[in-house]
Parts: structure tokens; C-alpha cells; sequence
């Protein structure tokens, strides 16, 4: 059986791989809206919100079994970690709320406040998306955590 570090490992490579899912998702979304291809947009854009809702709670999970790590880098390269790591954060949180706005004005037919509201959000969320990934790939990757 894992332990609780193990199972806290798996979780985290888990949760990068779905905000790798929810980047590319948006990235797919915003090809097809671009072409007005409304089907395949809300189709990658329900992928993107799908993704980021299961990482939210693996993500808690996660932290409720192993609680958060220090970062081993030190240097130049903990000071760029901490930088991408707490403006992943206050926009994860800041977007959460704009996110669901957007799901809201979609499912009331809403389509004109819709597209100028998502015009800020998506590349918000897309950055919260990228940098979840980098900071897993500093964290459980090159650098470790202590």
C-alpha cells in the first residue's frame, strides 16, 4: 500500500497532467471560437472547466494528506519559483469566480457579454493553467521539495 507521501505524489502528477489538459483545452477552445466552430469551442471549453474542477479537488486532497512542501531550490531559482508560484495562485483564485461567470452568461444565451467578459479571462486562466504546470515540474521535478 502507498503511504501518504506516495499517494500525495501521484496526486500531484495527477493534477499537472490535468492542467496540462485544461491549457490545451483552452488553447483548442479558442482555435474553434476563433472559426466560430460554437460546437467543438463549448465541447474543449466544458474539457477545460472539467479538468480545472477534478484538479480543485485532487488538489485539496492532496494537501490534505501531505500538507504543502518547501521548495529544495535555493537562490536565484526559489525566488523564481515563489514568483510563479503565488501569481499561480492569486489568479487561480482570482479567476475562479469570471470563470463561472462565464458559464453562467453562456447557459442564459448571454453570448455578447459572454465573449467580451472571456476576452480577459481566457488568457488569465490559460496563464494559471501553464504556470500550475510549471510549478509541479520545479517542485516534483527538477528542484524537490524538502
Amino acid at each position: 500500500p502507498m503511504n501518504a507521501t506516495e499517494a500525495g505524489d501521484v496526486l500531484a502528477t495527477i493534477n499537472a497532467t490535468l492542467n496540462a489538459t485544461s491549457g490545451i483545452a483552452l488553447g483548442v477552445g479558442y482555435y474553434f471560437i476563433r472559426r466560430k466552430v460554437i460546437d467543438s469551442h463549448r465541447r474543449a471549453m466544458l474539457t477545460a472547466v472539467g479538468a480545472s474542477a477534478l484538479f480543485l479537488c485532487f488538489y485539496v486532497t492532496r494537501v490534505a494528506l501531505t500538507g504543502t512542501h518547501d521548495f529544495a531550490g535555493q537562490g536565484l531559482a526559489r525566488n523564481v519559483y515563489l514568483a510563479i508560484l503565488f501569481s499561480h495562485m492569486v489568479l487561480a483564485v482570482v479567476v475562479l469566480p469570471f470563470v463561472l461567470r462565464l458559464l453562467y452568461l453562456v447557459r442564459h444565451g448571454r453570448f455578447e457579454e459572454h465573449k467580451r467578459l472571456a476576452r480577459f479571462v481566457f488568457p488569465v486562466w490559460a496563464y494559471v493553467s501553464a504556470t500550475g504546470l510549471i510549478v509541479y515540474l520545479l517542485l516534483y521535478q527538477v528542484y524537490g521539495y524538502a
